[in-house]
């Protein structure tokens, strides 16, 4: 599926309007929230997942907690 969305502006910011087809697919609504990832492709927009978001929040807690370890064990 290949979608080109508009900027527009809400408030201060600046916003993307997703098509009817885009939320379908996203299985959203007005009001849910979606995920922003940048990819080495560029960006993915995915629903939003509690698991997921769970699971970010105890790896952020370990990558504080072993950033020495973690940046050896990269080397």
């Amino acid at each position: 599926m290949h979608l080109e969305l508009k900027l527009r502006r809400v408030g201060n910011s600046i916003g993307v309007v997703l098509p009817k087809k885009a939320l379908a697919h996203l299985k959203s609504g007005e009001g849910d929230t979606v995920i922003l990832t940048e990819t080495p492709d560029g960006y993915r927009v995915t629903p939003h997942s509690p698991e997921f978001a769970k699971t970010m929040a105890v790896f952020a807690s370990l990558n504080r907690r072993y950033r020495n370890t973690l940046r050896e064990l990269a080397k």
